[in-house]
């Protein structure tokens, strides 16, 4: 019985015969297609002047959401709540992360505490130091960030012994934890790795010791000339840094600092670090490129076309960025990606041209060759481009501005790869055809005898003597690789045996995979955006080993006018502030309340709050008292504006608690039914946990949805189209997966390698399927042999000379990078196998994708 087929080829079609056609031109006119692309990539090349200018690194904006909840709640506190950090400072109130030095003291050695009178000295010496650091505009007693006159204190301890470390033995006994000093100052924040003595009430347990002790020195940044004079102290601070701690010559602490400008340098400073592997992965690459495509033959020998196929790629690298560049396009760390990821996939159409060509009757015209090259490739390289350009192009909507720009970036730059692979490669293919047809010297171009002499030594008849090809096809003699795929490989993968195997492989690794996926972390640690060895690092590790459990303080900010003279609604505003106070990760002792300070003094002078013009007409007894809340009140005559809180978290540890903070404080926020807010300038950050996973599966849906759709109107053959898809899917899954097995979390550096993958998953199996559905042999079997006899070489070059071109990032010190060389090596490793193993099995499952030639 025979049976239904059906075929889509309205668009291939009519797309085959064009680009036959430009193979024809290319073939018969090689020079302009060559030169065109030269003189355009001179041209484009002049954007890079304006490299420096559109270098757009800033960490928040690029690698935070946009429009995320916390950058309009930080909108709306600072529009309300003016700093005045010169006049009224205060930490737990700024609005964004301050400007300001931070210094991490440990106990050096074996010592288990730095509160004793050596350490403590050492620390004074210290802060006396850095106290005595200036620059030619101003000092730090100029910069300081003030309250009550005086530069704020960098340890409430260090205020606490008045400049004599002795004190600590009379002033030791007396201390308690979590607050101490008489109860008027939160150390927590200021000491970590603490002893505590046995007995004491819960909230005050006696201080023994503490491993490490922590300063801060804020600066003023209200005011653009204050801004910018803080920044070149700070810049002063990090170059004499070294010298100081040199000479103070420190021999019971250790000290590890941080700055409001640190994590930003070296994010900045790690992208340069990559720029010596660009030669060296171009070399890699062009070794990779001239070792698989060269011949014993001389004369057949693709040398030339390899080691061009690689400029190819510089050249689509040149002209996308420097055309994005003249055009303002801002240029993002994530970009310096692309030039490595093109590099592959130039290559890999490059091992497509050349396999096609090769198949071509050697006697024929270059023009007649160049045409069925192109008939032949140009449909597989076109499914490959379009796929990753619109994949890239779609990822442009993601929420975080350094996807978009390696997006836009890399997409640009892939169209410039697809119009030169066509251009000015081809041109090269067809010039190395000409010379192939009057049989010259690979090398040399002088022509060559096709068989050996024997008047010549061993060496001439091997290395001087070519243009040899097969009679019987009439083709080159095909390469030995292909002879494997075709007498070896291919049957073996068919039998059914090996095809049960197969089915069996591929639910394992859907099962793992899947299983993984539930697995992988979300959220990038910060210390992720700096070098290995940079000096941050340090102090990450005993910020997070020291004072892991007491973190941010939380502002709690009731945004409209409300009736607080109304008992009833501050009750309301009671058991809004104590449903937040319950959250796991909040510590209600901590609370900060002027509200409730207000209502105990209340109490005890006998004010009356229940009345709207004593209500208000009190507050400056509650400013007399506790002065700091005239900054936390914003009121007139007949109301009060807005008000705020702060609440205390503890025992966030990970991405994990981070997420789950912010959205357990903004769920009561909503539920309250007073109208509040909760902020941290941390919570800008915080804000990619809520949105990284549904933007992902949002863009790769898209994306996959996008893919089927070229699939379909490229590949003339509806189900081999879903099976492309199909494969887009695995390979994404699979990848996600794997992520967890090599400890990469899904965050916005991973996001962009899964936009990546969601184009090149599609290549190797749209190459075999497309080879497949074209074939003309008449049994299903044969017909993915030949698919694979055709291509599988040319996939295994393509997998590889990425690999190669990518491979040097995992020796870079710096995370980014050897994130992107883990995704693309699972990337290219999980879509080699698929084209190679899962896909030409899965097609010969259903008889429907095939079509006998004589119904064609």
């Amino acid at each position: 019985m025979r049976r239904w087929r059906f075929r889509t080829s309205c668009v291939e079609g009519p797309l085959r015969r064009a680009l036959r056609a430009l193979g024809a031109a290319v073939g018969a006119h090689p020079w302009p297609f060559l030169l065109l692309p030269l003189a355009l990539s001179g041209g484009l090349s002049v954007g890079f002047h304006y490299l420096s200018l559109r270098e757009y690194n800033d960490i928040e904006r690029q690698y935070t959401p946009v429009g995320s909840p916390a950058k309009g709640e930080r909108r709306f506190v600072r529009a309300h709540y003016p700093t005045r950090d010169g006049e009224r400072f205060s930490a737990q109130r700024l609005i964004s992360e301050g400007s300001f030095v931070s210094l991490l003291a440990v106990a050096a050695g074996d010592r288990d505490s730095l509160l004793t009178r050596e350490a403590l000295a050492e620390l004074l010496a210290l802060d006396r130091a850095v106290r005595a650091l200036s620059t030619p505009e101003r000092s730090f007693a100029q910069l300081c960030a003030r309250s009550g006159g005086a530069c704020s204190s960098p340890n409430p301890l260090l205020d606490a012994l008045q400049g004599r470390p002795e004190s600590i033995e009379a002033l030791l006994p007396g201390l308690t934890w979590p607050l101490a000093l008489g109860g008027r100052a939160f150390l927590p924040p200021f000491l970590g790795g603490v002893k505590l003595a046995a007995g004491g009430s819960e909230q005050a347990r006696p201080l023994l010791a503490a491993k490490a002790l922590r300063l801060f020195y804020f600066l003023q940044e209200d005011e653009p000339a204050q801004r910018s004079a803080s920044k070149l102290w700070l810049g002063a601070f990090l170059q004499r840094v070294p010298d100081i701690l040199a000479y103070l010559n420190l021999s019971h602490v250790q000290v590890a600092h941080y700055t409001s400008l640190s994590r930003q340098e070296e994010f900045e400073k790690s992208a340069r670090t990559v720029i010596p592997f660009f030669s060296t992965a171009y070399t890699l690459t062009i070794v990779f490129s001239v070792l698989s495509c060269a011949r014993l033959d001389s004369v057949r020998t693709k040398v030339w076309v390899a080691a061009f196929g690689v400029l190819t790629s510089a050249l689509s690298v040149l002209s996308g960025f420097g055309l994005l560049l003249l055009c303002g396009v801002p240029l993002i760390l994530t970009a310096a990606h692309a030039p490595f990821l093109i590099l592959g996939v130039g290559v890999d159409d490059m091992f497509i041209l050349v396999s096609c060509w090769q198949h071509t009757k050697v006697k024929d015209s270059v023009k007649d060759r160049m045409a069925e090259t192109y008939a032949e490739a140009a449909i597989s390289v076109t499914i490959t481009t379009l796929t990753d350009v619109l994949a890239f192009y779609i990822g442009t909507a993601s929420a975080f501005p350094s996807v978009q720009s390696f997006c836009v970036y890399t997409g640009t730059a892939f169209v410039f790869c697809y119009v030169y692979n066509l251009t000015f490669l081809g041109a090269i293919l067809a010039l190395n055809g000409r010379r192939e047809e009057s049989n010259r010297h690979w090398l040399t171009f002088m022509k060559v005898e096709t068989e050996p002499q024997d008047s010549r030594g061993r060496v001439y008849n091997r290395c001087c003597i070519g243009g040899s090809f097969d009679e019987a096809t009439g083709a080159e003699i095909e390469h030995p690789m292909n002879g494997f795929f075709k007498d070896h490989y291919g049957p073996f993968l068919m039998h059914p045996f090996t095809k049960a195997f197969v089915v069996i492989l591929y639910a394992l690794y859907l099962s793992s995979s899947v299983y993984a996926c539930t697995q992988v972390k979300e959220g990038i640690d910060l210390r992720n955006t700096v070098s290995d060895d940079s000096y941050l690092i340090r102090y990450y590790d005993w910020a997070e080993k020291y004072f892991e459990v007491y973190g941010l303080r939380v502002m709690v900010v009731v945004t409209k006018s409300i009736a607080y003279w109304d008992s009833s609604v501050r009750a309301d505003l009671e058991k809004c502030m104590d449903s937040i106070e319950h959250s796991k990760f909040v510590d209600k002792k901590f609370s900060e309340s002027w509200l409730r300070m207000y209502e105990t003094i209340a109490s005890r002078l006998s004010l009356n709050l229940n009345d709207r013009s004593a209500f208000i007409g009190n507050l400056p007894v509650l400013f007399n008292i506790t002065p700091e809340s005239k900054w936390d009140i914003i009121f007139s005559n007949t109301e009060i504006k807005t008000s705020r809180f702060y609440v205390q978290t503890v025992n966030v540890k990970t991405a994990l608690d981070e997420k789950n903070l912010l959205i357990q404080l903004r769920r009561y926020a909503r539920k309250c039914k007073i109208p509040m807010l909760v902020f941290h300038p941390a919570f800008i950050y915080f804000d990619q946990f809520i949105v990284i996973v549904k933007k992902t599966l949002q863009t790769v849906g898209i994306a996959t949805g996008t893919m089927l759709i070229i699939s379909l109107l490229l590949i003339p053959n509806p189900l081999c189209s879903l099976w492309v898809t199909f494969a887009i899917a695995s390979v994404i899954v699979g990848v996600t997966g794997f992520m967890a097995y090599w400890d990469v979390s899904l965050d916005p550096i991973s996001m962009i390698n899964l936009i990546i993958c969601i184009g090149f998953s599609v290549d190797f199996s749209a190459h075999i399927s497309y080879a497949f559905v074209s074939s003309e042999e008449p049994e299903i079997n044969d017909k993915a042999v030949d698919a694979l006899y055709r291509l599988g070489y040319p996939v295994v070059q393509g997998a590889v000379s990425t690999i190669v071109g990518v491979v040097v990032l995992s020796v870079t010190a710096t995370y980014i990078f050897r994130t992107f060389f883990k995704i693309m090596f699972l990337v290219m490793a999980f879509g080699a196998i698929h084209g190679l193993v899962f896909i030409p099995v899965f097609l010969t499952f259903f008889g429907i994708c095939t079509e006998s030639p004589q119904n064609r």
